[in-house]
């Protein structure tokens, strides 16, 4: 005799498809939130490197050699003892633990030394657009 199929077991193709249909309509009230805010943070990591991190770590190296690195020898002397003068014998680094000082679109960031703007250095990132002055964040403004 032929054993009956045992009902119960596994879902059925409505129940499969009623799942979907739900993490579909999930997805769409969510992703349309999360849209953009991958940006924001971007922009909100450059905010805290040129208004905290990176000034923190120059004012480090003003105190132990008396004086900002110049803009050629840049954000780099933070990292590593400058190689091109004005030399520092005094220098105690690394300032900040970094192997690189990018910010988040993978540029570096410009520093200029003394700085054209009032403050001591002029400290920015080209934000997300290099060609658009309207997404840049620096430390003057």
């Amino acid at each position: 005799m032929v054993s009956k199929v045992e009902r119960g077991k596994g879902f059925t193709l409505i129940e499969l498809l009623l799942v979907i249909v739900i993490l579909s309509a999930l997805a769409t009230m969510i992703i349309p939130r999360l849209k953009g805010r991958s940006e924001q943070a971007k922009r909100t990591i450059a905010r805290a490197d040129i208004l905290i991190n990176i000034p923190t770590a120059l004012k480090l190296y003003e105190l132990d050699n008396g004086g900002y690195p110049t803009t050629e020898q840049g954000l780099k002397a933070l990292i590593e003892k400058p190689s091109i003068p004005p030399f520092c014998d005094s220098w105690n680094g690394p300032y900040i633990e970094r192997k690189s000082i990018l910010d988040p679109w993978g540029r570096e960031y410009i520093y200029k030394y003394p700085g054209e703007h009032g403050g001591d250095y002029d400290l920015y990132s080209l934000g997300r657009d290099p060609d658009d002055d309207s997404d840049n964040i620096n430390n003057w403004e």
